[in-house]
Formats: structure tokens, sequence, C-alpha cells
């Protein structure tokens, strides 16, 4: 296979089949959905044998436990997958929404059209229930897409891509708005980058290395998000029992997932009510605690952190744990330390909740809720091609609306300049 030649012919077909999509009907979008969910439930037994090909090679490979656990294709996997795909054919259709429309005092109405991106090459690793968000989410936004799954997973994306090239194909549409890359060279991903004249955005989803990687080398823009190096304060203020449930809860409800919390900001005032009651918690769960001098005086069994410690994603049971002097050490310590992804405050006070929403420079930012809610499911979006933590054009978890993009649109009646 020649890979250049190859990817190009992905290209091509993309490119026209993001011309067809991005015109399909709202009704025929849906039946697309609906159809590829049917086929996922006639051909579960397939999935499942295919499946655990990839699982084999992947013991044979050394993965890990919680890789394996990823890439697995359970029941409860492939029954969320058909539920995603129900879910995302019940949301609003944003393509071709009008906006803001207003009469000029020209006489000319101005207003602005939402429209797809058009095509979007997604790369990610592991899991290939992935294949299915990227899929629906592209489709219902009216866009084309390329995806290009880790190798890991690659039996397992081609049991899916058959079944949405049959739910394409039930509902009328062309079965190459979704192309899923039938290669694990690596050579495919550094042309999926730089086709510039077929793919309009790339999205990365997976490690660090990748995403570093794709943002480096692309010369297509990119939505991506290097780290989740997420924070809670606990504010002087704050409920103790209602701070004790979020920094569990953000904690250890997953570890190997970017909307964990990884670093603990505690005020002085209320560190020696707090914080023996949360290592308790912690310790019992065998959460390694690292902390700063004062932490380290209230919990024998914290260890002193390190300076790399507050710029690092743990992805792991392990937490650092700062006390601050109050809301000011905690801005300063998120904007400076934080990815920019998720950071909450637990507090009891409107005025500092308020400027810490207003302060805080990330993608999402809460009061009194727990960082695991920062997820497009959790958000009412359905579903995510992942969380942004750019500025530019989406920020935080990436649905339908972050697949569109805006278009002027001009209504008049036979008006001229003047």
């Amino acid at each position: 296979m020649d890979i250049k030649d190859y990817m190009r012919d992905l290209g091509i077909k993309a490119k026209a089949a993001g011309r067809e999509i991005s015109r399909a009907e709202s009704g025929k979008k849906n039946q697309a959905l609906l159809e590829i969910a049917r086929a996922l439930e006639a051909n579960r037994e397939q999935l499942r044998i295919e499946n655990q090909k990839d699982l084999a090679v992947g013991k044979e490979n050394g993965l890990d436990e919680a890789a394996l656990d990823r890439l697995s294709l359970t029941p409860k996997a492939i029954s969320a997958m058909i539920d995603g795909l129900t879910q995302v054919a019940a949301l609003p259709d944003p393509v071709g929404e009008i906006t803001d429309l207003r009469f000029r005092p020209s006489g000319i109405q101005v207003g602005q059209m939402r429209v797809p991106l058009g095509v979007i090459g997604i790369i990610y690793e592991s899991r290939p229930n992935v294949t299915v968000d990227a899929a629906a989410l592209c489709l219902k936004s009216g866009n084309a897409c390329i995806l290009r799954g880790g190798s890991e997973a690659l039996h397992s994306n081609q049991a899916i891509a058959a079944c949405i090239t049959q739910g394409l194909s039930a509902a009328g549409l062309p079965t190459s708005a979704v192309q899923i890359v039938a290669t694990a060279d690596r050579a495919a991903v550094g042309e999926l980058i730089t086709m510039n004249q077929y793919v309009d955005i790339i999205v990365p989803r997976g490690g660090k290395s990748l995403i570093e990687r794709i943002s480096r080398e692309a010369s297509i823009p990119v939505i991506k998000h290097l780290d989740g190096i997420c924070h809670v304060y606990i504010d002087e203020s704050a409920h103790i029992d209602k701070a004790i449930a979020i920094a569990d809860n953000a904690k250890t409800h997953r570890y190997g997932v970017c909307n964990a919390m990884e670093t603990l900001l505690v005020a002085e005032h209320i560190a020696a009510s707090v914080l023996p009651l949360l290592a308790t918690i912690y310790l019992a769960k065998g959460v390694e605690l690292r902390g700063c001098l004062k932490t380290c005086s209230l919990i024998p069994q914290a260890v002193r952190a390190t300076e790399a410690d507050w710029h690092t994603e743990y992805l792991a049971p392990i937490l650092s744990i700062h006390i601050v002097d109050g809301i000011d050490e905690a801005i300063a310590h998120i904007n400076k330390y934080g990815s920019q992804h998720t950071d909450a405050i637990v507090t009891e006070n409107y005025t500092l909740a308020r400027r810490f929403l207003r302060e805080v420079d990330s993608s999402s930012v809460m009061v009194n809720a727990s960082t695991r809610f920062a997820d497009g499911f959790e958000y009412g979006l359905g579903a995510e091609i992942g969380i942004s933590t750019d500025k530019l054009h989406a920020r935080g978890p990436v649905g339908l609306i972050g697949l569109t993009s805006l278009k002027y649109v001009v209504l008049g009646d036979g008006h001229i300049r003047q």
C-alpha cells in the first residue's frame, strides 16, 4: 500500500462527501445515526470477536490492565455506544440556524448562520468507542470525517466501520462521509495532518506525546488539550461536608481521566479542620499524598511535594496538596500551574465564587461541584469529540456546536449601497 496515495484517496472522497453531508436534512442524518445503532446491535457478536483479536494482541504486547480496559468492547460498552447514537440523534441540529438577525440603518438584515467545518481528521488511541462518538458528532454537525484509531484497536475499529457504512447506506447518505483509516502504518498520521487541500480541522485524542507531535507537525488547525492539571480550592467559608465530598469525588471517582483533580488547594484557616478528614479517606483508598510543608505538618503520611509536582498530571492515585493564604494565592497558583482545563472552588461566599469564576483562566470553572462534571454528556452535549483548552474556536467539551462555524448572512430586497 502506498500510504500517500491511500490517504489522498480518502481525502478526495471525504471532500466530496462533506459537500453532500453539509446539505443533508436533519431527518436523513438522524436516520443514519439510528441505522448505525441498529447495525451495532445486530453485530454484537462480530464486534466481540474482532475485539478479542485486539485484546489478545494487546496482552502479547504487554499492554497494562488500564489500557486493556479502555480497549475492551464489553456488552456494556457496546450498549453505551448505541445509547450515544440515539442521544445525538435526539439533539437539536445546529446546522443552518440563523441568530442575531437584525436590521441595519440601510434596511438590510444581517445575521449569522451556523455551518459545518468541512472535513475533520480525528486521531485517537485505544478506545474503540471514540470511533462511534466521533462519527456521530461529525455526521450530526454536517461534517465528513477521517478517523485514525490506534493500531491496538485496528480489528475493533474496522468492525465498527462496517456498521457505520451499513447505517449510512441504509439512510441514503454517502458512505465516505465517515472513513476509518485501515492501516496501522504511522505514516498515515503524517499524511493526514498535512492534507490541507482536503482536511479542515485535526482533533487529536490521546496521550501528551501524541498531542504534542500533532500540534508540532500539523499544517492544519488543531483542536486539542495537552494536560488536565485540575484543581479544587477549598475556601475558608466552605461547608465542610460539601468540601469533603467534592474533593473525594474529584480525585478518586476515576484516576486516569483528564478531569480528575491533581492538586488540592486549601485555605489555611480551614486546613486543620478539613485536611485530616480528607487524608483518612485518601489513604484508605491508597492515594499517595504529596504536600507543602504546612500540609506535611497536618498529615504525617504525606511526603514533601517538589516543584515538579505542581506541574504534573498524575492520572494515578497521587495527589498534591498546597495550603494557601486565601483566594488570591489560590487563583495565582491555578493560573501559574494549571493547564486551563477544569478548576473548582468550594465556598459559601457568593462574592468570592463570582470572583473565582471571573479570574480563573480555564475552559471550565466550577463552584461547589466536582471537576469530574467537565464532560460533554454531563454538559448536555450528548457526547464530545474531546475537551479543548485552546482559546480560539472551541473551548471546553467539544460537541455539535464546537464542530460548526459561523458565516454572516445578509437579507435584502434590492438594496444597494449608497
